[in-house]
């Protein structure tokens, strides 16, 4: 849910700096789900793997694009 909240902060952003730090919070947010999702997946308390194999799938994909966007916003030329 974080994720999304600094997103949506983030587009309220007065500043191209605070927009792009919203996008870094929401990256990180995103890491912190996918490290979560890991230790429940490994530390046998969920029966069905397969639904928190998809979840890390899909926050790592999620991840991926943050990161991406993050880069850009970073380099001189956006």
């Amino acid at each position: 849910m974080s994720i999304g909240a600094n997103l949506i902060e983030g587009g309220a952003s007065s500043s191209r700096l605070e927009f792009k730090k919203f996008y870094e919070i929401a990256l990180r947010s995103a890491n912190e789900t996918k490290y979560w999702l890991c230790l429940l997946r490994d530390s046998g308390l969920v029966e069905k793997k397969e639904s928190i194999i998809r979840l890390l799938n899909e926050v790592t994909e999620i991840a991926n694009m943050l990161a991406a966007g993050v880069i850009k916003l970073k380099s001189k030329n956006f």
